[in-house]
């Protein structure tokens, strides 16, 4: 998984772990996760530019 940084393993994970659980506090970490992983999400999807849902377009008329 992590093979383009090969000197990394379990104990420097859990040192990493440890020192994000610190800086950003157990309640902003799951939301910084959940951004990564829509931003990566959405990254994909533009690079292979398949939408996940048929996007809708709609065009109303203003009343005068």
């Amino acid at each position: 998984m992590l093979a383009f940084i090969p000197n990394v393993g379990v104990p420097e994970m859990l040192i990493l772990g440890v020192v994000l659980l610190l800086v950003f506090g157990p309640k902003r970490l799951p939301e910084i996760g959940r951004s990564l992983g829509r931003g990566l999400r959405e990254f994909k999807e533009s690079v292979s530019g398949i939408a996940a849902e048929p996007v809708e377009v709609r065009v109303e008329e203003r009343e005068r």
